[in-house]
């Protein structure tokens, strides 16, 4: 494993890498969500490299070892797409795209902005959806007006990092509040609009197997260093990107692309009565299929390395080299 640094303007991009690096085969980038690190990649990292494939997963501006700006506005989409093409020019001008959580919006939009880059794309967690003339945080506040969305309440700059950094246990609530396992053992209850994140939410009395200590401190040292601000303003610039939405707007997905995600996952019930998983390809020209995993939960790539691993292993491979 290598780590190495990527420059996009006055933004310095932290970026691990595994894999040969004269490899015939389209090197692979990956894009966390929130609140993550390139260490979530690790399973997929070990997976491509020991079949001796170049992957890469980088700190998402904000993150871990990469630059964190303050202002709001350095976390749009048109930004975030701009730092992945700059690392993709690092591993070689063209390459395929996996991404979780905020890192599966970043990895299709990247497809959209900058086409000529992107091989073919791999959402994990959150499906394509084009953008349209639907502002998302203003249906999340109809749609969710008499209980809580975290999404919302992550909107007001100092709450959602005052509730975090309060709590040494934040990040550990976090990742088994939204496992599959924490899932099964404490599932999902309404709360109220006047809730804080993580009211109700408890600790893992054990850590799983995919998410030991080591892995857990790996991530708190992270987050005690850099702070909540960066991560939370990709939250907060979604009406920017509302606003400059016209060259990505009704776009489809032209390269080949796929869907995996586990059947716990929340985010599949965002819209009330919606399974957002049913069709997750509907705005894809070249479609590979779905997955789904049963009784995984949100943190898919690293509660199910095998069959994430398996899934994308058959999607990779069918992808031209050229």
């Amino acid at each position: 494993m290598e780590r190495f640094e990527v420059r996009n303007g006055d933004i310095t991009l932290s970026v691990i890498a595994d894999g040969p690096t004269n490899s015939p085969d389209l090197p692979i980038l990956c894009v966390h969500g929130w609140p993550e690190l390139s260490h979530s990649w690790r399973y997929q990292i070990a997976h491509f490299a020991a079949a001796g494939r170049r992957i890469a997963a980088l700190d998402v501006r904000g993150y871990g070892e990469s630059s964190k700006p303050d202002a709001v506005e350095a976390y749009t989409m048109a930004e975030l797409c701009g730092d992945v093409a700059e690392v993709i020019d690092a591993l070689g001008g063209r390459a395929i795209l996996f991404g979780h959580d905020w890192g599966a919006p970043i990895v299709w939009n990247t497809a959209l902005r900058h086409a000529d880059k992107v091989a073919a794309v791999a959402g994990l967690s959150v499906p394509y959806v084009p953008a349209g003339d639907t502002n998302f945080l203003a249906a999340m506040r109809h749609v969710h007006k008499d209980r809580f969305f975290y999404q919302l309440y992550f909107q007001e700059p100092g709450v959602a990092e005052a509730e975090f950094a309060g709590d040494a246990q934040a990040l550990d609530k976090i990742f088994w509040g939204i496992s599959g396992e924490g899932l099964r053992a404490q599932p999902f209850a309404p709360k109220g609009p006047d809730a804080k994140f993580l009211d109700g939410m408890a600790a893992p009395s054990r850590y799983p197997e995919w998410m030991n200590e080591a892995d857990m401190a790996h991530y708190r040292a992270a987050f005690a260093r850099g702070g909540w601000t960066g991560p939370l303003n990709r939250y907060r610039a979604q009406d920017l990107d509302f606003a400059a939405r016209d060259v990505v707007k009704g776009r489809h997905i032209e390269q080949p692309a796929c869907f995996v995600a586990g059947t716990l996952d929340p985010v599949r019930g965002f819209m009330p009565g919606i399974d957002m998983f049913a069709s997750a390809g509907a705005a894809c020209d070249d479609y590979r299929g779905t997955t789904l995993i049963e009784g995984a939960g949100h943190w898919v790539q690293q509660e199910a390395p095998d069959e994430v691993n398996a899934a994308l292993a058959t999607f990779v491979a069918g992808v031209s080299p050229r």
